[in-house]
């Protein structure tokens, strides 16, 4: 069994005074339904319902929340326990009616306890004019991230010294070793159970040329005519191989317009198989996205990319990740690892780009902190080589950025090529979870202006 860090967050809204219906979002296969099967132990009374069954849909056609309750009740054949029922409704983004019907268990039944998912959930939800809006909680999952790696394969000793700050410099090898193995296995938990199992990389290819298949097939669901259906699969064929920033004109060197491409592109973005992620010129807060500017893309699963491009061989005998594709694999899976913490909203990791014309500058990842925006960047070298992350840094509000490499912990005092002094926070690739836990040592710690 693995045990997600969601869990946690699904025990603090069970024992919640002012519970909602939960609604848990995410991609397919990133392990919705397993974490409610594991979660329903909580209860005395569990009611699973699968809305692309007939038979499961058609309880949601009653005109009634108490008619619809009491017909699943006799449909399963229980007798409710008060504040000790859990009511899951899986796929149910099969059936507006019962999307509708989450406000009315909010309003007249707080007695048990309902969690609602689906994977295309946000395509049901354009066509739900009465959506509960306010009366609905969100939860969004992710694939596996490290920390959730290490406990599934079985090394909570690992996980244990990861969660340390700072993590102690004997750990560095064996962190270091997983997290490689971590960047080829990837966070889908299918696969990762699998290799638990056999522990060998070889045979995981297979399942995930399936998993990307299963994705290539669902394009019936994101278009709406053959037309759609053409453009999205071939964007779902070539945008592995993008290396950076996209245009939409011609993409995939096709001779699909802008307006195509960015509609198909949406869609997937939709279904969270392939997300825009957006940069912003700001340097201080509030993040303003700017979407007139040229995105980069972020897909569900950096072991599934990787599969996608055919690099997993290649990876094996790499000692520094930023080597491989040029550096955008580490890149990726680091803004992966960030995006995995941020459960209570729908969210990914906008980068930075100077707002002067014709400027190349680039920060890989902005990261919100407080009354700050932290400039990232993922690569080796040293520091007076981040010559993107000194401009951030010069025209920012504080003297703090952090890069992940391949070396160990370490907080350099440093100044930008200008002369400004600023502090590098330098964490290896694997801490990219405990972000946020470092900068609070740093804060907590250093005497910072």
């Amino acid at each position: 069994m693995i045990l997600r860090n969601s869990y946690k967050k699904l025990i603090q809204w069970k024992d919640s005074e002012n519970r909602k219906p939960l609604l848990i979002r995410g991609a397919r296969q990133v392990g919705k339904t397993t974490l409610v099967r594991q979660f329903s132990s909580e209860f005395s009374v569990y009611l699973e319902l699968n809305l692309e069954k007939e038979a499961d849909k058609k309880l949601f056609e009653l005109d009634e929340t108490n008619k619809i309750l009491n017909a699943i009740y006799l449909y399963k054949g229980v007798v409710p326990e008060k504040g000790k029922t859990l009511l899951f409704i899986d796929e149910i983004q099969e059936s507006p009616n019962a999307i509708s019907q989450l406000r009315y268990f909010f309003e007249e039944h707080q007695d048990i306890h309902v969690i609602a998912a689906g994977s295309l959930l946000e395509f049901a939800l354009s066509k739900v004019p009465n959506f509960p809006v306010g009366r609905v909680d969100y939860l969004f999952l992710h694939p596996l991230n490290f920390e959730e790696y290490l406990g599934a394969i079985g090394q909570s000793p690992a996980l244990e010294v990861l969660r340390k700050v700072p993590v102690p410099e004997y750990a560095y090898q064996t962190l270091k070793k997983h997290f490689h193995d971590f960047t080829l296995v990837g966070g889908m938990p299918g696969i990762v159970s699998e290799y638990v199992q056999n522990k060998v990389f070889a045979l995981l290819s297979e399942r995930y040329t399936k998993l990307w298949q299963s994705y290539k097939d669902d394009v019936e669901k994101y278009s709406k005519n053959e037309t759609e259906r053409r453009i999205i699969r071939h964007v779902i064929d070539t945008a592995p191989f993008e290396l950076d920033r996209i245009k939409f004109e011609g993409f995939g060197n096709s001779n699909y317009r802008s307006r195509e491409v960015g509609e198909a592109l949406r869609a997937l973005d939709m279904a969270k198989l392939i997300r825009l992620v957006y940069p912003t010129t700001s340097v201080k807060p509030p993040l303003v996205v700017d979407y007139k500017k040229r995105p980069r893309l972020q897909f569900v699963d950096t072991g599934l990319w990787n599969q996608a491009m055919g690099l997993q061989a290649s990876m094996i005998q790499v000692e520094d990740l930023d080597d491989v594709h040029r550096g955008r694999v580490i890149q990726h899976l680091v803004a992966q690892e960030i995006n995995s913490t941020i459960e209570n909203k729908d969210s990914v990791s906008h980068f930075w780009v100077r707002q002067e014309k014709d400027s190349n500058s680039e920060v890989d990842i902005i990261f919100p902190f407080g009354k700050f925006l932290i400039p990232v960047e993922v690569k080796s070298g040293s520091s007076g080589s981040l010559r993107s992350l000194h401009q951030f840094i010069d025209r920012c509000n504080h003297s703090v950025a952090v890069r992940f490499y391949a070396g160990k912990f370490e907080i350099e005092n440093t100044e930008t090529i200008s002369g400004k002094p600023f502090y590098l926070i330098n964490l290896p690739y694997y801490l990219g979870t405990q972000l946020e836990f470092y900068l609070e040592y740093f804060f907590q710690n250093y005497n910072h202006k």
